[in-house]
């Protein structure tokens, strides 16, 4: 099956600033994956590397077992779709998704044919003769994705496509945009900064951070089981409490947190010494402050922010630190209970809590807003292959 992806030891230099630091990375045929990550992380000048837009200061990039490094974006059996969707506004939507069809030898009818395949696939097959400037976002979106499917490429390239739109209209896309990607089953390399977005959609996320990735691995394992610190507290809303590792009890790993002392089963449990303890605020157990037990933190309830299907419940700790903790809005007689000024218990499992050695100290290759480049090529210097 075609559309395989090998990033070898993948770096981009721009003078003195590495903005993509000895990338290794697998993605296999038909897979939806996510390059995921903070502005100046690096993923846009990855994505931009494999579309061909930036040439690699050192490193291989393998499609189907070819380095194509160096070799020119039309030559590359990929297509990609920007953020502004680079429409033309004068054109109408089947002009527009046969642009890229202009440098192929194909029939009137052949091409009358292809054009009517790609808006079928994203169902824009009633807008064939309306312009572009005549639709709306996410129509708009739609036409850009069947302008890059037109060419049937072996990977699609999408850079936060759906960063424009509004939030519920995000939603149903991202949805709508895996089940095609599953459908048609070529390789998505999808760029976002929203983690929402990446665990919706992914088959597999790499969390990037100073162009380097910290963890590629299944949505479900980046969130429950991250490696790194970095990893933790930028995918979703953890929960990390700093701590002393003194020995193990049992599988688990005894953890002082200021007077008390926590047992955490998953993780680095091996570790001695100064850890971080991470935890969801969906797996804390929010209880009356008298409640007796092990694992379990008195403290303080500053506010509770009701978030629709849930509260978000947060407590200050003996001991300074702020936890946040997650009620489920099911009806029951804990809901909206809690109120600032509330004395609480907070259980935290020992089969939800992770232990994570520091970051290990390392010279910054670039500085921390270094913003990645965003020229983005015209519609005409699009890769057509």
């Amino acid at each position: 099956m075609a559309g395989e992806i090998r990033l070898e030891e993948l770096c981009k230099r721009f003078d003195d600033v590495v903005a993509v630091d000895g990338i290794d990375i697998d993605m296999p045929p038909g897979e939806f994956f996510t390059l995921l990550g903070p502005s100046g992380c690096g993923k846009t000048t990855t994505l931009r590397m494999i579309a061909g837009f930036e040439r690699p200061t050192s490193g291989r990039i393998m499609l189907d077992g070819e380095d194509v490094a160096r070799v020119p974006p039309h030559q590359r059996n990929v297509n990609t779709v920007f953020q502004s969707y680079a429409l033309f506004p004068h054109l109408d939507v089947a002009k527009n998704v046969a642009f890229g069809l202009k440098y192929h030898k194909l029939s009137k009818e052949e091409r009358a044919q292809r054009v009517k395949d790609a808006l079928e696939m994203v169902d824009m097959s009633g807008f064939a003769q309306r312009k572009a400037d005549q639709l709306s976002g996410g129509q708009q979106q739609r036409v850009a994705l069947a302008r890059a499917l037109v060419l049937r490429p072996h990977v699609l390239l999408l850079d936060e496509p759906l960063g424009a739109l509004d939030a519920q209209l995000r939603k149903n896309l991202q949805v709508e945009l895996k089940a095609l990607q599953a459908e048609l089953g070529i390789t998505f390399v999808f760029v976002t900064h929203d983690q929402s977005e990446a665990l919706t959609m992914s088959d597999r996320v790499a969390v990037m951070n100073g162009g380097r990735v910290e963890q590629a691995a299944s949505p479900k394992t980046v969130y429950e089981e991250p490696d790194t610190i970095f990893v933790a507290d930028f995918l979703g809303v953890s929960n990390l409490l700093s701590g002393t590792a003194v020995g193990r009890d049992g599988g688990a790993c005894r953890v002082e947190v200021g007077d008390r002392t926590l047992r955490a089963h998953q993780g680095a449990t091996d570790a001695r010494g100064e850890v971080k303890v991470m935890i969801r605020p969906e797996r804390i157990g929010l209880e009356p402050h008298a409640a007796q037990g092990e694992d379990r933190l008195p403290g303080m309830v500053e506010r509770s922010v009701f978030l629709g299907s849930s509260y978000e419940v947060h407590v200050r700790v003996l001991g300074g630190e702020l936890l946040k903790a997650m009620v489920p809005n099911d009806g029951g007689a804990t809901d909206g209970a809690v109120e600032s000024g509330d004395a609480v218990s907070l259980h935290l499992p020992p089969e939800a809590l992770r232990v994570l050695r520091p970051s290990e100290p390392d010279e910054p290759s670039e500085p921390d807003e270094q913003p990645e480049p965003d020229e983005q090529p015209e519609p005409d210097e699009q890769p057509e292959g």
